[in-house]
């Protein structure tokens, strides 16, 4: 991976920032924070910060890489809105309540970024990451703080390289020609001939104290370059479904490693079925499955992913319902009583299986234990509040209406994505 990656930089020095660092050269180690500004006013999409992108709520990609990195003594979503406050401290982030005074339309980055490092006086260095930034990973973290920490840098942003040929705008009804401004059209450069150039990608900013205090004036700055698969800015890419295959290929999924799945637990009430028992004239109790979700099973087993299907003491199966749901699905039903994580956890050991092996469909309030604990988890898309902010994947689909089949296609997903992760880290070490 190291062998694709490229970064350069560049910058000026002035004589506040010498001083700053002989002031830290003492050997005292200095606080670094992460800090995700995410105000609930969006304009273009309502709360657009915690809306779910490929499961997991935009402000949750960002937060998952900055928390796994293990760069930052603290990680901060500065808000001012509830439902984001709640989202923020589910995917392990402080919160700094912003005032009003910087929650406005007209407050800019630097308003809110120069209150929250008054505010937090022990913070030297603050690394401003964008929420809009889904495909951010912990090594560009790592590598772009070891700019400030060992090269001495003050400011660095994050950049991409772009092959694109610019003009001059030229207002509609003028008469003035349009000039180019980076190309000459007698002599334009094939891609491959050209270095292309460099622009912000808006991933993250990363300022000391000093920067800050002087509105980010001077220092000596560099640059850090992503590569364009990584460079997603929500912003621009207003297509969410679009976004979202980005994010499916390229973005950061924990430190787990997904090819270990080895079995699936699935909650028939609430996730196989929506929740309803229906009964016959004859008294007879029957209920819905789609054949979608029946699909996503067979295809995890032809996986060798293992599936279960288990039952809660509250939403009893009678016998004859059971066996129906194994003939149909080919997976073995399990009736659990209120102890449902310990239970699951005594299965897990009879099947020597950790809880990283271990995929966990539930809906609701009974399931968060073993939501929080599995190393893939998720909920259907009506599911309440309590089971979205446990699991780590929310499904766009509705109990019984395709719910297990997404949740399947995403385990497998993962898994591919993994698989081919391995594989060219072996062509790495092969050819290096």
């Amino acid at each position: 991976m190291a062998a694709t990656r490229k970064r350069t930089r560049r910058g000026i020095e002035d004589v506040s920032d010498r001083k700053a660092k002989v002031i830290k050269s003492s050997g005292e180690k200095r606080h670094i924070a992460a800090l995700i500004l995410a105000r609930g006013g969006s304009k273009g999409i309502p709360l657009k910060n915690i809306k779910m992108l490929a499961g997991v709520p935009l402000i949750g990609w960002v937060l998952r890489a900055a928390v796994d990195s293990k760069q930052f003594d603290s990680v901060w979503v500065s808000t001012d809105h509830d439902d984001i406050e709640k989202v923020a401290k589910a995917w392990g982030a402080q919160v700094h309540r912003r005032s009003p005074e910087v929650s406005k339309d007209s407050s800019s980055s630097l308003d809110t970024i120069q209150e929250f490092a008054r505010l937090n006086p022990e913070v030297d260095v603050i690394c401003h990451i964008q929420a809009t930034s889904p495909c951010l990973h912990p090594f560009h973290l790592k590598e772009a703080l070891e700019m400030i920490t060992k090269q001495g840098f003050t400011s660095v942003l994050s950049v991409v390289r772009l092959h694109h040929f610019r003009w001059q705008e030229v207002k509609k009804g003028g008469s003035v020609a349009t000039q180019p401004l980076n190309l000459d059209p007698c002599n334009r450069p094939r891609r491959q001939d050209w270095d292309g150039e460099l622009c912000e990608n808006g991933s993250f900013y990363i300022y000391t104290r000093a920067t800050i205090e002087r509105g980010l004036q001077g220092g000596k700055w560099a640059y850090y370059e992503m590569l364009p698969e990584y460079s997603v800015d929500i912003d621009v890419d207003i297509d969410w479904p679009v976004a979202e295959q980005r994010v499916l290929r390229f973005g950061y999924f924990g430190l787990d490693k997904p090819e270990v799945v080895r079995l699936l637990l699935c909650n028939v009430s609430g996730c196989l079925t929506d929740g309803r028992v229906l009964i016959s004239v004859s008294g007879e109790e029957m209920v819905s499955v789609n054949t979608r979700d029946t699909m996503g099973i067979r295809m995890l087993q032809r996986e060798r992913v293992e599936v279960i299907l288990i039952s809660s003491s509250e939403d009893l199966l009678t016998k004859a319902l059971a066996d129906n749901l194994s003939q149909r699905t080919g997976c073995e039903v399990r009736q659990l009583g209120k102890d449902i994580q310990g239970e699951v956890k005594a299965m897990m050991d009879d099947k020597d299986l950790d809880w990283k092996e271990v995929a966990y469909m539930g809906n609701d309030a009974p399931d968060v234990d073993c939501l929080n604990l599995a190393g893939l988890s998720a909920v259907p898309r009506d599911a309440p509040v309590v089971a979205i902010n446990a699991a780590k994947y929310s499904c766009h689909s509705a109990a019984g209406l395709g719910a297990v089949r997404e949740f399947s296609e995403h385990i497998l997903l993962l898994k591919k994505k993994a698989k081919s992760q391995m594989e060219q880290d072996r062509i790495h070490r092969n050819t290096f």
